[in-house]
């Protein structure tokens, strides 16, 4: 640009005369620049003398001065320059792409901090609630010893002990945590023992006046477990004993696999002894194992059938007359819970509803060998209205919410008396999505499923 600009000057200081000037650049031995100003001049006596512009030389001077301050900037700082201009660019295209690869790791660093900080927020719930449902576990445990002790004149009355509080649970590496912490709550075979006491406080038939706290036994590994629904026989057959513990994971719509567990423990470690495929995919959660048999809804039908759990075949098949079905007339958490079979005392037993019964629940003793109904009652219990239900001694009792936390038994249905009362009995749902709820006699225990969770109520019943 230099250079086009002292053509130009040379061109208008010259062009009055007619002459057309000519600038060259050329660097010398010692590497400065050296410019050359010549005019044509067809003769030579005809080229002005620099001598008689005296303004021109004085200009000239100034100007090649000037022009020596500027390449000496030019080559040391590379300013604006040909060379200056792309060594300048490249340095300011480096240090963009640095600046916005920096920004953006440091962003997902941030992002990455802010995971991690909740992870280990909800670590820190979860370890705070399993330690209060370890502590709770372990009281009710050595309450009841100390009962049964104190009951056998052991321990005196006025020297009951104290049970010491839990110890902290101290997390193993995360992938064990839970279920290391279910190994812990769960000493199934000092829990089975325990129940006896309860069992013999609640000998024959009564009301029920208390359920008490829930005590995990296993919790399901995969989304198929969210709800489901596992149980023991009360009066089982050879080869199967008490301690046989059954168990379906409900969500899907082809649920055919029935696990088999040799005992409750190995349940709480999720092994399997067999595992029976139904001959018909089962619906929701309603099945129940009953001497030797699991009576079940098969899907999308107002049947009951019984599958034989030493034939490993279907048995027996009965219609439920008028029985609503997928999700005419379920429990309020929905499910397709529209036919719910118990077990109790005196036998098997469905609950269901008819379009006869404007949605009431209705409830029907059945034969267990062919599935006949021998009576029915029609309660003035919606069924929509409550959240599952269960039968002890001939009675209908029924829950409040499958979600709040701190729900209660609020029915009761007496069949022998064909009538009903409101009831106020706490019923706690620890992890808020109660699904199933039975009732074994033989264990005078409630078995249900909370939310992927496998639980047990003690219940007491007044003496008749």
């Amino acid at each position: 640009m230099l250079g086009a600009w002292l053509l130009l000057w040379g061109t208008l200081v010259l062009g009055s005369r007619g002459d057309t000037a000519f600038l060259r650049r050329a660097d010398d031995s010692t590497g400065r620049c050296t410019y050359s100003f010549t005019v044509a001049s067809p003769v030579e006596a005809g080229c002005p003398d620099a001598s008689g512009v005296p303004e021109l030389r004085a200009e000239l001077a100034a100007l090649t001065a000037r022009l020596n301050r500027l390449e000496s900037r030019e080559r040391g700082t590379g300013g604006s320059g040909p060379r200056g201009a792309e060594v300048g660019g490249a340095r300011d295209t480096q240090h963009a792409a640095s600046a916005t690869r920096l920004e953006a790791t440091y962003s997902e660093l941030l992002r990455a901090k802010s995971r991690l900080e909740e992870e280990k927020r909800q670590l820190e719930r979860e370890k705070e609630e399993l330690g209060r449902r370890l502590e709770s576990s372990t009281q009710e445990i050595a309450r009841l010893r100390a009962t049964r002790l104190r009951r056998a004149g052991l321990v005196p009355t006025h020297a009951v002990p104290v049970p010491a509080a839990a110890p902290r649970w101290d997390p193993q590496p995360l992938a064990y945590q839970e279920l290391q912490s279910e190994r812990t709550e769960v000493p199934a075979s000092r829990l089975l023992e325990e129940t006896a006491l309860s069992r013999e406080d609640s000998a024959g038939c009564g009301e029920l006046v208390w359920v008490g706290e829930p005590v995990v036994f296993g919790r399901a590994e995969s989304i198929a477990g969210k709800y489901g629904v596992w149980m023991k026989d009360p009066e089982p057959v050879p080869p199967f004993t008490r301690e046989t513990t059954w168990r379906v994971d409900t969500v899907g719509t082809e649920v055919r696999q029935l696990f088999q567990y040799e005992a409750a423990e190995q349940l709480a470690r999720g092994y399997p002894a067999k595992v029976h495929i139904l001959p018909q995919p089962l619906e929701s959660t309603g099945a129940v194992v009953y001497r030797g048999g699991l009576f079940f809804q098969p899907r999308r039908s107002r049947t009951v059938a019984r599958y034989d759990l030493r034939g490993e075949t279907v048995t027996a098949e009965r219609e439920i007359p008028g029985a609503g079905y997928h999700g005419q007339y379920p429990y309020s958490w929905g499910g397709y819970t529209d036919i719910d079979l118990a077990v109790d005392e005196s036998g098997l037993w469905v609950i269901y509803s008819t379009e006869k019964a404007r949605g009431a629940i209705v409830l029907s003793k059945l034969d267990p060998d062919t599935l006949e109904i021998q009576q029915t009652w029609e309660t003035k219990i919606r069924k929509r209205g409550v959240a599952n239900s269960f039968v002890i001694c001939g009675t209908l009792y029924t829950v409040s919410s499958y979600s709040a936390p701190n729900a209660t038994i609020n029915f009761a249905y007496d069949t022998a008396t064909g009538t009903s009362r409101a009831l106020s009995i706490p019923f706690e749902n620890r992890f808020r999505y109660l699904s199933m709820v039975d009732y074994n006699p033989t264990e005078r225990q409630l078995f249900a499923w909370d939310s992927f969770n496998m639980v047990t109520y003690p219940v007491r019943l007044s003496q008749a």
